[in-house]
């Protein structure tokens, strides 16, 4: 079972660079100025998306299952790149799992979205691993009203950090799915010289190493195991 890396984006190759943009600044809706996240995981491969765990009942594939608009490096090439942020979103849909007893689905293009995403209007949650579109909740499908308000408001009882976009038609309102976020997350790893500044990361050998940082995100024993047999 592969092991992801954490890596400082900035250090990536160009054509990652571009479509990732990290440390970029880009607008909200609001024309407030957000820093694009700068540190990634490092997904080698659909193997280790499908294999990985977030969270106990969340996988790394969930946040990274797009469509034809994403941009072409990050849906036909691997590596991908997942802003380290996705880690604290999955913890707190791992809360609303508990919670409601039952599956909770994460729409396709409702996770993590690049800058490059042809959905990208904006600086939106999304582009910082921290945003989530979820389309049903068990038998729930989160189209109506009475059912997105539902679990608007039970999402937002579970913690002071957890934002739940209204029902509505109009811009920043949402009438086909349940968004829920946790702002606009910088998540700096251990051995990072400085979130803003491009300094070097450290290996647990003090040596100048590019993109590593110590522990790697590890699927479970049980996922490792399934991966050798095949």
């Amino acid at each position: 079972m592969p092991t992801l890396r954490v890596v400082d984006a900035t250090r990536l190759p160009r054509v990652y660079r571009e479509v990732l943009r990290p440390g970029e600044l880009m607008h909200d809706r609001d024309g407030r100025a957000r820093r694009l996240p700068r540190w990634f995981f490092e997904v080698p491969s659909w193997e280790a998306a499908l294999g990985t765990d977030l969270a106990p009942h969340f996988k790394v594939w969930e946040f990274l299952n797009v469509d034809v608009r994403e941009h072409e490096v990050q849906r036909l090439r691997w590596p991908r790149y997942l802003p380290l942020g996705v880690s604290m979103l999955a913890s707190a849909l791992e809360m609303l799992r508990a919670s409601v007893g039952t599956y909770v689905h994460v729409a396709a293009n409702g996770g993590y979205r690049s800058p490059a995403h042809r959905l990208t209007a904006h600086a939106s949650t999304h582009l910082w691993g921290t945003g989530v579109n979820l389309y049903r909740i068990g038998d729930d499908w989160l189209d109506d009203e009475r059912t997105i308000t539902r679990y608007s408001r039970l999402a937002r009882s579970l913690s002071p950090g957890i934002f739940a976009m209204p029902y509505g038609h109009g811009v920043g309102e949402t009438d086909d799915h349940l968004h829920l976020d946790l702002g606009y997350v910088a998540v700096v790893p251990h051995g990072a010289a400085s979130e803003v500044d491009s300094g070097d990361v450290r290996d647990e050998g003090g040596h100048d190493e590019e993109g590593a940082v110590a522990e790697p995100l590890r699927g479970t024993d049980e996922d490792e195991t399934e991966t050798g047999d095949r």
